[in-house]
Parts: C-alpha cells; structure tokens; sequence
C-alpha cells in the first residue's frame, strides 16, 4: 500500500495535525450541510497512509474547499471510469461548482419529487420556491456569505436535478429553470458583493443561460443589473453601462413602474460613474416618478422586497456623490438611514459607510469619524467585499485630506490594533 505524499505534504505545509484537519473540515461540513461532520484522525490517517485512496463525495468537497486544489492534486485517486473537471478552472477549485451544489443539495432536499412519483409537479417547485424566499431573506437582513453562496448554488443544482428524475410539464420546467436561474443569480450577487469577480462571472454566465430558457424578463432583469456592478467593479464600464441599459430595456420594467424605478436608478449610477450628469440626473428622476406611480402592495418576486423607498435614496446617494454632489448625497443617506428597516443590518452598514465618506468630501473630519466607528467590525473581525472596500476608501481619505489630525492618528491606531473602541 503506497501512501499519499501529497496530502502529508499539504497537512504539514499548513501546520495541522491530523486532529485539527478533521475538526476544520467537519466545520466545513457543518457550514454547508448544517449538520455537524463525523470525521476523526483516523479517517485523515486512512487518507494520508493510501488506505482510502477515493473519499467519499462530502469528505472530497471540504478537503478540495480546504486546500483549494482538486482531490486528484491532493493525491487521491479516483475509480476506474470516473471524469473529473479541469483541475486549472478557477471556480472548480474554489468548490462552488456542480458537484459542491449537488453534495449540499443531497444533504439539504429530498433527491426525488415530494410526491413519491416520477412526476414533477408544482408542489415540488413551490417548496424551492420557499427555500428561495428564506435566502432571499437571509441575504437581506444580513448578507449572504460563502455558506449561502453555496446553498443557492445546490437548491439551482436541484432545480434542474429534479428535471432528471420525473416528467414535467412544459410549464413547471420552465418554473424549474427560473427558479435555478434565481437561485444562481443570489450566488452571483454574493460573489459581487464580495468582490469576488472571477467566481462572479461564471455564475453570471450561468445564471444568463437559465433566465433565458425561463423566458423571465423580470430574472434577466435582475441579473443584468448585477452584471452592470460586476463589470463597474472590473473597471470595464462601458460594459457596465450596456448591461444597466440592457436591463431597463427589458420588458418589466414597461410593464410595471417599480422595475422601472429600480432598472433607472441603477442605470442612473453607472452614468454617473462616466461622469455623465445629465443623463444619470435625468434617469433619476424618471425612478423616482416610476417608484411614485408603482403599487407597493402588490405582489412580486420575492428578491425585489428590498426595494423601497430607502432603498431608492441610498442608490440616488450614490448618484449624487460620483457627481460630486456630496451634500446632497448626505442628505439621500440620512433618509435612507432613517427608513431602513432594522433587520436590514448589511445595508445599514453599507450605506453608513457611504455616509462617513460624504462627510469627509465635505471636510467634516469629526462627524464622519464619529459615523464610522459604530461600522467598525468587532476586534479580531475584519470587513471584507464592498463593506471593506469603503472602509479602505474612508482611510484613504482620511489620510489624504488630515493626515496629521488626531483623528487620523487615532484611526491609524484603531486599524493596526484591530480594536473598536466604545
């Protein structure tokens, strides 16, 4: 019996013991099934001595999770017969692929239709769709992480699994496909939200395939929209403005006036990003009068809920301070900091973030340093995505416009230490 050479020398290079290993990787387990992981020394010692040449497919996915290469690069050695993905594909390495999906949706979804027949239904449908709506809220009240990511990524998996094991009218499938689409296109505005641009762009490309195949203006809506911040992130923007006027070209924002507003205050801020004000001014004012005219009562897709009347003053917040509108801007997010709702803690914090940084364009050192510090992560956290990009910007800033005021010295201070202070 030949042992793996690679996997010892992964384990020793991270300095863990083989305890350690197998609490790290039941953690991981824990996180993206939700059930508490049962594995001990003994099964790493069975993998590093060759007595396991081929985990099984859960064990596979945290360790591949865990070291970031595929299982054939720690040493394993697949059956006889079996295909395995590229090991070079970026997304592949980082675990969030089919297969990741598949392993989480086996643990979290029944692996056959609700009804016990080969018949799929639109009882099994309305069952992802309620797993959509708990993510949906989730993301919401405190954004989604890398667990969720992959939740969304497996219910999208079960979508289209559920296609493979009963017949289903030409209907449901196509309730299936946009329901996988949805559920991809909330791993791809995790990904954007962390600033996690290359794992972005293929759930984008996914997410794009499966909208298309439901025949959902209102899903391709939403996906072009984050397509358009994915590529501002990129720094590619006149990509980010084609996919924003793609998105209020589509035909629910014609047909109701609240995807209208939401479609044109995106388009709006990526106009103002060109420096544009014109145009990003005018497409303001046509969501602002959409948003007037729309019917909040009634009933939408659930991932539009967010958007409401604070919502809306945050995006025109943003508008005004790319055009340098920073008072303006100040006065959007004390509306939308007074309207948020209070389970909505990311946004709170991404908008007071924007805050602090249209008092410090305008030279108020001392009122954004004091709107920052309730937005500091607690010691030994740190921010990270869109949330640690501002809090960077507002260090930057700070250091430019005071660098040698107390309060610059204080927030150096606080940042090396890693300490919030009360």
């Amino acid at each position: 019996m030949t042992g793996n050479t690679l996997l010892a020398a992964r384990i020793d290079r991270a300095g863990l013991s083989q305890d350690e290993l197998a609490s790290r990787l039941n953690q991981r387990i824990e996180d993206l099934t939700g059930r508490v992981g049962k594995l001990t020394d003994r099964h790493v010692r069975n993998w590093v001595t060759g007595k396991t040449r081929w985990p099984h497919a859960r064990q596979r996915v945290v360790l591949e999770a865990e070291f970031e290469v595929t299982a054939e690069e720690l040493g394993f050695i697949p059956p006889a017969g079996r295909t395995r993905a590229p090991s070079g594909d970026p997304v592949r390495r980082r675990a969030f692929t089919t297969a990741t999906a598949s392993l989480a949706a086996a643990a979290l979804l029944p692996s056959a239709p609700s009804n016990g027949s080969r018949r799929v239904g639109m009882t099994d449908a309305d069952r992802l769709e309620r797993n959509f709506v708990e993510l949906i809220q989730a993301d919401n009240e405190s954004g989604i992480d890398v667990k969720l990511e992959t939740r969304a990524l497996a219910h999208a998996q079960h979508a289209l699994d559920l296609q493979a094991v009963g017949h289903a009218a030409t209907r449901v499938r196509q309730r299936l496909y946009y329901l996988a689409a949805a559920f991809t296109g909330t791993a791809l505005w995790a990904a954007v939200d962390s600033r996690e641009t290359q794992r972005a762009s293929g759930h984008l490309n996914r997410a794009m395939k499966l909208a298309g195949m439901a025949g959902s203006s209102e899903m391709q809506m939403r996906l072009w929209g984050h397509a358009a911040l994915l590529s501002y992130q990129q720094h590619h923007l006149p990509d980010a403005l084609a996919a924003a006027e793609a998105g209020n070209r589509q035909h629910i924002c014609r047909q109701d006036p609240l995807f209208r507003s939401l479609a044109s205050a995106r388009l709006a801020g990526i106009q103002s990003a060109l420096g544009d004000p014109t145009l990003a001014l005018r497409n303001l004012n046509v969501a602002e009068k959409a948003y007037e005219r729309a019917d909040r009562n009634e009933e939408r897709a659930p991932w539009m809920a967010f958007f409401d009347r604070a919502e809306l003053d945050g995006l025109s917040a943003l508008v005004y301070g790319r055009l340098g509108k920073h008072s303006e801007s100040e006065a959007h997010l004390h509306r939308t900091l007074a309207r948020l709702r209070p389970e909505y803690r990311r946004n709170r914090t991404y908008y007071g973030l924007n805050l602090a940084l249209s008092q410090l364009a305008q030279g108020e050192l001392e009122q954004a340093y004091a709107t920052v510090l309730p937005h500091l992560p607690p010691a030994g956290k740190s921010m990270t995505g869109r949330t640690g990009s501002l809090l960077e910007q507002f260090g930057r800033g700070l250091t430019r416009t005071a660098p040698k005021s107390r309060i610059a010295v204080e927030w150096a201070d606080r940042r090396t230490e890693g300490v919030r202070h009360p």
